[in-house]
């Protein structure tokens, strides 16, 4: 399979450079030239495939060029040997609804689903060239967290972590910042989730730089991430046994987790409507409810993990959406830039065909926290909360809602909700009296640049 770049799709690249860059020179992310459709019949013969062997099946159909089926199967089992469920995610029942629990990984979030997976495909490929790799990734919360569980401690590898102080919670920067491998950098910006995303798209864009310090990155504009989630949405379809199309409700900041359903559905999974789930930072709601794609200033929220205006992987589907146009999509992204940017009507039908929103307050967040509580005694964390409250809000009763964290990692969410907080995992506990470590920064390329030079 090749790939392009959504600003530029006249030149093609392999699935190395896709996974190896991250992200393409000219500022674009990859995506595929063609994508493998599965019939009804091909569908069916992955549906008894436990988690592993289904994850062989859809990933190889992206990366046969760079890495053989059988190395691929002995890598994916390997990054989910850690996993506390048999099968990687558990389906439980929530009322009418379904909750699809993604954080049974090392650190707690969907993210080790796709990061475990990187992590192992990073050694692999290091074992293959004589090279070293410096990753730079910027994490609204837990993302950086399942990025350096999974880079840790391996060789020819350096992991620079960029998070806004004191805008995630206490549990996912400890989980972080309490690391003592000497190839984890964490830094601390002084500002929001989108000017970490943007500090690490202006060092990728400097070719100079990139290039002299062989950077890295597994935000999830690395379409790996989009491909290796993707597959808990087979996963899902195939274990309800259902013989018709379901929705799935997706807490949504960068649009990454909801795009993988989206790949699945253009894949032919049987999908219906993808919900996405916002909170108060609620520009992909108004983006797909009447096109208005604006950002407004970054508000704090129980849900910091969404704290996000400008969602990098929407770029994909406007690429999608404007027939895979690279120079209209190039210029749309530079309307977004000046913030200037309306979908009209056209592209907005062709969206809302797949995609419907929702958002959530801070008052309506902790509602739902203390309603399913009382209910269902069960403990959801804030942004599971939103994806379940965009569900009933739209009066979808009878889909599947993507528990992207832990509740453990939310305490102050779920003491306001509910007076109660559930434990961190015994084998997590030594974080709480562990020193941290990290650098703080301002909101500056040039410092952060200098910050990584310093350290390699």
């Amino acid at each position: 399979m090749r790939y392009v770049s959504t600003r530029d799709n006249s030149k093609e690249y392999s699935f190395e450079d896709v996974f190896i860059k991250g992200l393409a020179d000219d500022g674009g992310l990859y995506v595929p030239t063609s994508l493998k459709k599965f019939s009804t019949e091909e569908l069916y013969e992955h549906k008894s495939l436990n988690y592993n062997d289904l994850s062989t099946e859809i990933i190889n159909q992206f990366s046969s060029d760079f890495i053989s089926k059988d190395d691929l199967s002995s890598l994916i089992k390997k990054s989910y040997s850690t996993f506390r469920e048999k099968d990687v995610v558990k389906i439980s029942n929530i009322g009418d609804l379904k909750l699809l629990e993604l954080f049974h990984g090392p650190t707690l979030a969907f993210k080790d689903v796709a990061m475990q997976f990187i992590g192992n495909l990073y050694e692999y490929y290091l074992s293959k060239n004589d090279n070293k790799i410096n990753v730079v990734v910027a994490t609204s919360g837990d993302t950086g967290a399942a990025a350096i569980d999974a880079i840790k401690n391996k060789s020819n590898l350096n992991i620079f972590v960029l998070h806004p102080n004191n805008r995630i919670s206490p549990v996912q920067r400890k989980l972080m910042t309490t690391v003592e491998d000497k190839n984890v950098f964490n830094i601390a910006i002084d500002g929001n989730f989108d000017d970490c995303q943007n500090i690490v798209k202006q060092m990728f864009s400097d070719l100079e730089f990139s290039k002299s310090i062989n950077m890295s990155g597994v935000n999830s504009i690395n379409w790996v991430r989009i491909i290796a989630q993707a597959v808990y949405y087979f996963y899902t379809y195939f274990k309800l046994n259902v013989d018709k199309t379901i929705s799935f409700s997706v807490p949504t900041g960068n649009f990454g987790d909801v795009f993988a359903g989206y790949l699945a559905k253009q894949m032919g999974l049987p999908v219906d409507k993808l919900i996405v789930a916002t909170n108060e930072n609620d520009i992909l709601h108004r983006a797909i409810l009447n096109g208005d794609y604006v950002s407004k200033k970054v508000k704090e929220t129980l849900s910091p993990s969404m704290d996000i205006q400008l969602a990098s992987n929407f770029e994909r589907l406007i690429y999608y959406v404007n027939s895979c146009n690279s120079e209209i999509t190039s210029e749309i992204m530079k309307k977004i830039k000046q913030n200037e940017y309306q979908i009209d009507k056209s592209n907005l039908d062709i969206i809302q065909k797949d995609f419907v929103s929702e958002s959530c307050d801070e008052n309506e967040t902790l509602e739902i926290i203390k309603e399913n509580y009382e209910k269902n005694n069960i403990i959801l964390d804030p942004h599971t909360a939103v994806g379940v409250g965009a569900a009933k809000k739209l009066d979808f009763n009878d889909c599947v809602v993507l528990s992207t964290a832990h509740p453990c990692k939310f305490p102050a969410a779920t003491d306001n909700a509910i007076n109660k907080h559930e434990e961190l995992p015994k084998e997590l506990q030594y974080i709480h009296g562990k020193k941290e470590n990290f650098q703080l920064l301002e909101n500056d390329t040039e410092a952060v640049k200098n910050f990584v030079k310093s350290k390699l």
